[in-house]
């Protein structure tokens, strides 16, 4: 039977927790690597609804700025697509609200709340599913020998360093497993990776 050519690509993945039989309980997900940049979105709506590239860039700092300015004094902000609010953690752990400090709260980022408006939109062009044949990701972490491999031709195709991510893509393997992977490389008497920090980001390097 043919494959569908239309419809949301999605992988599967393990998970740590075994199922009645067993075996590993399943997961899915969107297909790794698919992503749209700013610059072809702006693109896609210059082409499709007149909008001047640009615009849209425009409008999004100029909310980040103003939006900012009010979740930093603790606001709650409703938009068209969803919600916004400070999120807020303690520094420590504290049983007594009266012992509970300035100095103890920190600010942990912003809570974002879609609401129902993506998934309606969503709807009106969503057209069901199709199966990406993904590899199996603890069979590729049992093999460290073709892992070690893959990763030096990784680090040979980007000239001589790579991210977490670029070793998601080039093995198949999940973002949290190419990290925990890379970060194993870096540890014990006889590493194969400097670590080092790049932005936000680590890049992987040989040792």
């Amino acid at each position: 039977m043919p494959r569908k050519n239309y419809g949301m690509w999605y992988e599967v993945h393990p998970t740590p927790v075994k199922g009645d039989d067993g075996k590993n309980l399943l997961y899915v997900r969107p297909k790794s690597g698919l992503k749209l940049t700013m610059k072809q979105l702006e693109n896609y709506c210059e082409r499709t609804y007149n909008l001047r590239y640009g615009e849209m860039s425009r409008a999004f700092d100029m909310f980040i700025r103003a939006a900012g300015r009010f979740l930093a004094e603790g606001y709650r902000i409703e938009t068209p697509i969803g919600s916004f609010a400070p999120r807020l953690s303690l520094t420590k752990q504290v049983t007594d609200p009266d012992k509970v400090k300035d100095r103890d709260v920190r600010l942990d980022g912003v809570e974002y709340n879609p609401g129902k408006l993506w998934n309606e939109e969503m709807k009106k062009w969503h057209d069901g599913f199709r199966r990406y044949d993904n590899p199996n990701t603890q069979e590729l972490m049992a093999d460290k020998e073709k892992l070690e491999q893959m990763m030096r031709e990784c680090i040979q195709k980007y000239h001589g360093y790579i991210t977490a991510g670029m070793f998601a893509r080039y093995t198949g393997l999940t973002l949290y497993s190419a990290r925990k992977q890379l970060n194993e490389w870096t540890k014990g008497d006889n590493p194969k990776l400097l670590k080092t920090p790049r932005g936000k980001e680590h890049i992987y390097t040989e040792i």
